[in-house]
């Protein structure tokens, strides 16, 4: 690629741009010093966690691979033992924005659930009950879900009815389109063996002890081998109830916009937006080292090099750098500069600064992770890329950023 206007990267990068690519592409940082202020960041970030509960095969990591479009492998690699039989995920891994907690299948032979559930019950902040639609009496799931109600009235509960094919008469029946499961008359859109179980288990739980709202959501997650369409039938339903209960926001941060269709883009979507959140927590926590910002977004742009199968060298990186341009870059170094000294003001550098500091690192993160994307796919496929809609990629992704990453309201110290 020809740098813009003909001009050498050695010409646009005195001083500020050379000191960019040094932080962003080559860190000084050992690598573990920036695993360390990562997992700093993602302790203060006080992650959403989703409780899965629920009995063997009633389709909880399906869930799982169905919110986060995770591939099975990174999911059954992913999980990680938080008691002898519970385990954790989170999404993505290394810098996460969601913990899913799934305790073993309630019910089993010989299994005693107590330590696992006061473990999950003492991280959660809600739960995602799981149950076949075919049975009709989970009493196991009833009792556990009725002593959590007793100490937490106030929690939202979603209760995900699965595996509705398990009721269809054959494949050909095949899922209720369109989705009826949101409307009042939804009864007489649905097969009546449906309908039955549906009422049925429903009718078991209705005295359910609280106050906190319940949903109920009909959902079926299938494989395509499996022959029902579509396969994340139910999906935007769960996320509504999701974003309606205490998760507001989750859906835009894991998945990207429905008008991106490239599979890589929207697997490089999670990472910028669990980095971008990872370094808005560093940059609220006062007198933070100015170089663990930056470090940190080198190790984002790392991993997008990896998912679009391209590396970055010396050339490549003052070639990224100089085509977002001189003013890109000022811009950049003044909110590192103006994030460190926000914090140092008395009082307003303890409250509102720390929250502009959060939201200037989180945001620009943000956007030199999508405007990232746009050079490594220029790269990828061996095409040359203008300036000009790099830079305003970066400048539209800054104002996304803000959007996404200045709603979340940083911990206290």
């Amino acid at each position: 690629m020809q740098s813009p206007q003909g001009q050498s990267n050695e010409d646009l990068e005195p001083g500020l741009m050379k000191a960019l690519r040094r932080h962003l592409i080559s860190p000084s940082v050992a690598p573990e010093e920036i695993d360390r202020a990562v997992a700093r960041a993602v302790d203060r970030m006080a992650l959403p966690v989703i409780w899965l509960l629920g009995t063997a095969q009633s389709g909880k990591t399906s869930i799982v691979r169905a919110l986060t479009g995770a591939a099975d492998a990174e999911i059954g690699n992913g999980f990680q033992p938080c008691t002898r039989t519970a385990r954790r995920y989170d999404f993505p891994q290394a810098a996460p924005m969601v913990r899913f907690l799934d305790t073993r299948g309630l019910g089993e032979v010989s299994y005693d659930p107590d330590e696992d559930l006061a473990v999950c019950e003492a991280q959660s902040h809600q739960v995602l009950a799981v149950l076949k639609v075919s049975d009709t009496r989970p009493t196991e799931v009833l009792e556990v879900l009725r002593r959590v109600r007793k100490r937490h009235p106030d929690w939202p509960l979603i209760i995900a009815q699965t595996c509705l094919h398990d009721a269809y008469a054959s494949i050909e029946q095949g899922h209720p389109l369109p989705y009826p499961f949101d409307r009042d008359d939804w009864n007489l859109h649905v097969d009546a063996d449906l309908v039955r179980l549906i009422r049925a288990q429903r009718e078991e739980l209705a005295d359910l002890p609280g106050s906190g709202p319940v949903w109920w959501v009909p959902i079926d997650f299938t494989r395509p081998e499996d022959g029902y369409e579509p396969v994340d039938y139910g999906l935007a339903a769960l996320w509504d109830a999701l974003e309606c209960s205490t998760l507001a926001g989750l859906r835009a941060r894991i998945v990207a916009a429905p008008e991106v269709h490239d599979a890589i883009q929207r697997a490089a979507h999670p990472q910028i937006m669990g980095y971008s959140l990872a370094t808005a927590a560093l940059g609220a926590i006062p007198l933070v080292d100015l170089a663990a910002v930056p470090a940190v977004q080198a190790r984002l742009l790392h991993v997008l090099a990896s998912i679009y199968g391209v590396g970055w060298t010396r050339r490549s990186a003052a070639e990224f750098l100089a085509l977002l341009g001189t003013g890109v870059a000022v811009g950049y170094g003044t909110r590192l500069a103006g994030r460190s000294l926000a914090k140092l003001i008395p009082g307003w550098g303890q409250t509102a600064g720390a929250a502009w500091a959060a939201a200037a690192s989180g945001a620009t993160t943000y956007a030199l992770g999508k405007s990232a994307c746009l050079y490594l796919q220029a790269r990828r496929d061996g095409l040359t890329i203008d300036p000009e809609p790099l830079r305003k990629e970066f400048t539209e992704a800054l104002r996304q950023g803000r959007r996404l990453i200045g709603g979340r309201r940083p911990p206290s110290p």
